[in-house]
Protein backbone atom coordinates (compact mmCIF):
# COMPACT_ATOMS: atom_id res chain seq x y z
CA UNK A 1 0.00 0.00 0.00
CA UNK A 2 3.23 2.33 0.68
CA UNK A 3 4.42 2.07 -2.88
CA UNK A 4 1.28 2.44 -4.31
CA UNK A 5 0.25 5.38 -2.06
CA UNK A 6 3.38 6.41 -3.33
CA UNK A 7 2.99 6.18 -6.70
CA UNK A 8 -0.41 8.34 -6.88
CA UNK A 9 2.43 11.00 -5.78
CA UNK A 10 4.31 10.73 -8.90
CA UNK A 11 4.54 13.60 -11.04
CA UNK A 12 3.78 13.35 -14.64
CA UNK A 13 6.77 13.67 -16.75
CA UNK A 14 9.29 12.87 -13.97
CA UNK A 15 10.39 8.95 -13.84
CA UNK A 16 11.70 7.79 -11.04
CA UNK A 17 13.70 4.54 -10.03
CA UNK A 18 12.99 1.94 -8.17
CA UNK A 19 15.52 2.74 -5.16
CA UNK A 20 14.21 6.22 -5.34
CA UNK A 21 10.95 4.94 -4.45
CA UNK A 22 11.92 3.22 -1.72
CA UNK A 23 13.72 6.10 -0.20
CA UNK A 24 10.77 8.32 -0.64
CA UNK A 25 8.94 5.52 1.32
CA UNK A 26 11.48 4.88 3.90
CA UNK A 27 12.82 1.98 2.97
CA UNK A 28 15.55 2.82 0.90
CA UNK A 29 16.90 -0.70 0.72
CA UNK A 30 13.29 -2.33 -0.67
CA UNK A 31 13.99 -1.45 -4.51
CA UNK A 32 13.23 -5.35 -4.53
CA UNK A 33 10.38 -4.75 -2.95
CA UNK A 34 8.66 -1.51 -4.57
CA UNK A 35 9.44 -3.22 -8.17
CA UNK A 36 6.89 -6.48 -7.07
CA UNK A 37 4.94 -3.91 -5.41
CA UNK A 38 4.79 -1.92 -8.81
CA UNK A 39 4.36 -4.77 -10.89
CA UNK A 40 1.22 -6.30 -8.83
CA UNK A 41 -0.38 -2.78 -9.52
CA UNK A 42 -3.99 -3.52 -10.09
CA UNK A 43 -5.44 -0.37 -11.39
CA UNK A 44 -2.06 0.82 -13.37
CA UNK A 45 -4.47 3.71 -15.41
CA UNK A 46 -4.64 5.39 -11.68
CA UNK A 47 -1.48 4.71 -10.54
CA UNK A 48 1.09 5.59 -12.39
CA UNK A 49 3.50 2.62 -12.87
CA UNK A 50 4.99 3.69 -15.97
CA UNK A 51 6.92 6.19 -14.55
CA UNK A 52 9.28 4.03 -12.41
CA UNK A 53 11.98 2.98 -14.31
CA UNK A 54 15.58 1.36 -13.38
CA UNK A 55 18.32 2.91 -11.65
CA UNK A 56 20.41 3.11 -14.56
CA UNK A 57 17.57 4.64 -16.89
CA UNK A 58 16.51 2.04 -19.04
CA UNK A 59 12.70 1.60 -19.36
CA UNK A 60 12.07 -1.77 -17.85
CA UNK A 61 9.04 -3.86 -17.95
CA UNK A 62 5.58 -2.60 -18.06
CA UNK A 63 1.92 -4.08 -18.34
CA UNK A 64 1.54 -2.94 -21.55
CA UNK A 65 4.87 -3.35 -22.93
CA UNK A 66 8.26 -1.53 -23.03
CA UNK A 67 7.24 0.30 -26.18
CA UNK A 68 4.17 1.98 -24.83
CA UNK A 69 5.58 2.67 -21.15
CA UNK A 70 8.23 4.99 -23.53
CA UNK A 71 5.48 6.51 -25.49
CA UNK A 72 3.59 7.04 -21.76
CA UNK A 73 6.50 8.87 -20.35
CA UNK A 74 7.17 11.18 -24.15
CA UNK A 75 4.00 12.29 -23.90
CA UNK A 76 3.64 13.27 -20.43
CA UNK A 77 7.21 15.19 -20.72
CA UNK A 78 5.51 17.00 -24.04
CA UNK A 79 2.87 17.98 -21.93
CA UNK A 80 4.42 19.53 -19.18
CA UNK A 81 6.58 21.52 -21.26
CA UNK A 82 3.54 23.20 -23.05
CA UNK A 83 3.09 25.79 -21.14
CA UNK A 84 -1.48 25.64 -22.60
CA UNK A 85 -1.42 22.93 -20.55
CA UNK A 86 -2.27 23.10 -16.84
CA UNK A 87 -0.75 20.76 -14.35
CA UNK A 88 -3.39 18.59 -12.51
CA UNK A 89 -3.07 18.80 -8.70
Amino acid sequence: MQVWRALAELRAGEPVSYSELATRIGRPGAARAVASAVAANPVPVLLPCHRVIRRNGQIGQYIGGASRKRDLLAHERIERSNPHVRERP
